[in-house]
Formats: C-alpha cells, structure tokens, sequence
C-alpha cells in the first residue's frame, strides 16, 4: 500500500521548493495549497465563498484573492469558515488522485497547514521543513509582492514550527537550499526511497 509523507512548514519555509525536489525522485507529490488554489475557480467554490463573504470580496465576477486574504488574516474565524468551504474539496480530490499512485511505494502530501486541518492522521511520516523567522518573512515579501504586517498575519494564523516539530517524524533545516537538499537526502534514505 502507497505510504503518504506529509511534508509541512510555515509559510515561507520553502517546502514547495523540497516537494518538488523529492518529485525528481520519482515520488508523486502532491501540493495541497496548489490544488485549492484551482479550486477556489470553481463555480461551485466561488458560490460558496460569494455566499459566506459577500460580494464585497469579488471585482467584476472575479474573486480578489488578496481582499478575500486581508479579511480571513485578520480575522481567524472567518479563516475557519474559509477552510470549511475548502478543505472537503481538497481532500475529494486528493482521494482521487492518490488512487492513480498506487503502484507508488511513497507520495508526498505537502501542506502549509497539515495539522491544523487533521490531515497528518492520514500521513505514515510527517516532514517539517523550518527557516529562521526573519528569512520567511523576506521570502514572502519578495514572493508575494506583500507587506511585513500581512506575512506576520499569516505566520501567526498557522502553527508554530516548535508545535509542527513536536508532532514529525524528521525535520529540514532549510537556511540553503543545498543543506536542505542533503538533509532531504538523509531521510530518502532513512526510508529507503533512493
């Protein structure tokens, strides 16, 4: 039977750049942030959200993320509710998906908010990729064109790296991309995948 790796981390932590770095492993990933990203264009989604946030949150039928992003931040209840009309979603597909990959000994489930959403029950080993602070914050910034107040909303909206490292079973420390890489390699190993 397919083993499931959860692999996690803040955002910024670069667990993105490590899923697709196991992916030319030849280990099916999939990326959850990803796949509700698509999702949120679904007629079915978009109803749901224009039901629970209003008009207020879409321009021209289109649905602003960053207005829709600004309100569930500042306000963790309405994140929940967000999550509510999301996560069934990603979680159908993914039941889906993961039925394609059964002749795959391992896949990766990667996931910003893995615990938070009780998906790591369903995972046989759980990854937590960490970057100091100062450096996710940077990251985000320069990713996301946002600002610091923002970054430090959506950190602050998700678990903490101690509370993520408490519950895995190996942790990256990702300060470069190649100490990353090499301490990816040490659990490929520790598993048996290469």
């Amino acid at each position: 039977m397919t083993k499931i790796i959860g692999l996690t981390g803040g955002i910024g932590s670069g667990k993105t750049t490590l899923a697709k770095y196991f992916e030319s492993f030849g280990i099916p990933v999939y990326i959850a942030d990803a796949e509700a990203r698509k999702m949120m264009e679904s007629a079915v989604i978009l109803k749901a959200i224009k039901n629970e946030f209003g008009s207020s949150v879409f321009e021209i039928n289109l649905l602003n993320r960053e207005k829709l992003a600004k309100i569930v931040f500042e306000e963790p209840e309405k994140l929940e509710k967000l999550n509510a009309i999301i996560h069934p979603a990603v979680k159908k597909h993914f039941d889906q998906w993961i039925l394609q990959q059964e002749t795959a000994p391992f896949i990766i489930y990667e996931a910003a908010i893995l615990f938070e959403s009780g998906r790591d029950k369903e995972c046989d080993f759980i990854i937590t990729v960490t970057v100091p602070l100062e450096l996710r914050i940077q990251r985000v910034i320069a990713r996301d064109k946002s600002n610091r107040d923002l970054v430090l909303k959506r950190i602050n909206s998700q678990w903490t790296d101690k509370q993520r490292i408490d519950k895995s079973d190996f942790v990256i420390h990702n300060v470069s991309l190649e100490t990353a890489k090499q301490e990816a390699n040490e659990i490929l190993k520790i598993l048996k995948i290469v």
